[in-house]
C-alpha cells in the first residue's frame, strides 16, 4: 500500500469521528422568557447554562421549568416566568400581590378578581406587566345613597372613596361640616354617605343680669308681712355667644365671652316673725274674694273711716273687730294694713263664713 494513501485515509476517518461527536453535543432548544420565545442552538450542558449564555438572571421567586440544575436535552422547551409585583387598588382598597401573568388581564384572572365588567381601569387590561411590576387602579360602578343637609338622593358613581364621590357630585365641604363615613373611606355598592352642613356663627347681645334678694327677719312685724327696704335693680352685660346651626337648624348656643356693663343691685326685704298667742300670723286665704268684697263695701279703700261706725276696706264695726282679734294689729280696722284686715276677716270667716258682709264675693 502506498504510505501516503494510508495516512490520508486515517486522517479522513478521524475528522468524520470528531464531526459526529460535535453533532451529538449540539442541542436545539426553545427558550420562552415571560411569553417571548427564542429558538437557539447550544452546546450547554444544563438548563442553567443556557440561561447564563443568554444573560438571564433569575430571582428566588421566579419560575424556571425545567430546573436550572437539570441537564439540557435536545428539543427541550425552557420556560422562565418572572415574579412581578402587582399593586391593585379596587374602589380605594389596595392589595399587593406577586403575579407570574404576562398582562393585566391575565393577572386579574389568576387572582380571581370578578365583577369588573363595567369598571374603569387606570390603563388597558392588555398592558404587559414589566419585571419591575405595575400599579393598577380600578373603579367599579356603585349605587349609593347621598344625603346632604338633610336632602337624600340616589347616586350611581365610579368614585372610589367618599371624597371622590363628593367631588364628582359637586358637594363642597369645609372644616365645620361633618362627613360620615370619613372622606378617605372606600366606597362599596349600597353605601350611605351623609353630609351635615354645619355653620358656626357669633352673636353679641346685651342682656339683663338678675338681682338677688336678701331677706332679713323682723320680730316686730307680723308673720306673713313683708317690707321692701331696697328695691332690686337688674344689671346689664354684653355677652358673646357661639351659635351652631346644623342643616339650617340651630342646635346649640354657648356663651364664650361676657362683659358686665352695670352691676345688679340686690333687693333687701324684711319679713315679719311676730305671731298671735295662738301661734298664727298673717293669713291671706281667699285674698281675691276679700278684695272683691272691699271693692263693693268701700270702693277698695282700706284706710277709710266714714264716721258711721264701720271702718276699713271690709267695713268692720268695732265690736266685730275686737271679737276676732283685731286688736292684735290695731285699735281700729282702718288703722291696720290691708293684709291685717284680711287676716281678721279670715278669723271671722271660720266662724260665720261670708254671711256677716252685705256684699258677697
Amino acid at each position: 500500500m502506498n504510505r501516503g494513501l494510508a495516512i490520508g485515509a486515517l486522517t479522513a476517518m478521524l475528522c468524520a469521528s470528531a464531526l459526529g461527536t460535535v453533532s451529538q453535543l449540539q442541542k436545539d432548544v426553545n427558550l420562552q422568557v415571560d411569553g417571548q420565545t427564542l429558538r437557539l442552538s447550544t452546546f450547554a450542558i444544563t438548563v442553567g447554562d443556557v440561561l447564563g449564555q443568554q444573560g438571564i438572571e433569575v430571582q428566588p421567586d421566579d419560575h424556571v421549568t425545567p430546573l436550572p440544575t437539570d441537564p439540557l436535552k435536545d428539543g427541550q422547551v425552557i420556560e422562565v416566568k418572572y415574579a412581578k409585583p402587582l399593586t391593585l387598588t379596587i374602589d380605594g382598597k389596595t392589595e399587593a400581590l406577586t403575579s407570574y401573568a404576562f398582562t393585566v388581564s391575565e393577572a386579574l384572572d389568576m387572582a380571581e378578581v370578578s365583577g369588573l365588567e363595567n369598571a374603569e381601569f387606570s390603563l388597558p387590561v392588555s398592558t404587559k406587566i414589566p419585571r419591575e411590576g405595575l400599579e393598577v387602579t380600578i373603579n367599579t360602578p356603585k349605587n349609593v345613597t347621598l344625603t346632604v343637609a338633610g336632602k337624600e338622593r340616589k347616586v350611581s358613581t365610579m368614585a372610589a372613596t367618599v371624597a371622590e364621590l363628593l367631588e364628582a357630585e359637586g358637594v363642597a365641604v369645609d372644616g365645620d361640616d361633618v362627613v360620615a363615613p370619613g372622606a378617605d373611606t372606600p366606597l362599596s355598592d349600597g353605601d350611605k354617605v351623609k353630609v351635615d352642613v354645619v355653620e358656626v356663627k357669633e352673636m353679641v347681645k346685651e342682656e339683663a343680669i338678675p338681682f338677688e334678694t336678701k331677706t332679713t327677719k323682723d320680730k316686730t312685724m307680723w308673720a306673713g308681712e313683708t317690707k321692701t327696704k331696697v328695691e332690686g335693680k337688674e344689671g346689664t352685660a354684653r355677652r358673646t355667644y357661639k351659635v351652631t346651626v346644623v342643616n339650617g337648624k340651630k342646635t346649640s348656643t354657648e356663651m364664650v365671652a361676657e362683659k358686665v356693663l352695670s352691676e345688679p343691685v340686690a333687693a333687701q326685704v324684711v319679713k315679719g316673725t311676730k305671731v298671735s298667742p295662738d301661734g298664727t300670723g298673717i293669713n291671706l286665704a281667699r285674698k281675691e274674694q276679700w278684695e272683691r268684697i272691699a271693692q263693693c263695701e268701700s270702693s277698695g279703700n282700706w284706710s277709710i273711716n266714714t264716721g258711721n261706725g264701720y271702718y276699713g276696706g271690709l267695713q268692720f264695726n268695732k265690736q266685730s273687730w275686737d271679737a276676732n282679734g283685731g286688736r292684735d294689729f290695731a285699735a281700729y280696722p282702718h288703722q291696720a294694713t290691708k293684709e291685717q284686715q284680711i287676716t281678721v276677716a279670715n278669723r271671722y270667716w271660720e266662724k260665720s263664713g261670708f254671711s256677716p258682709w252685705t256684699c258677697k264675693p
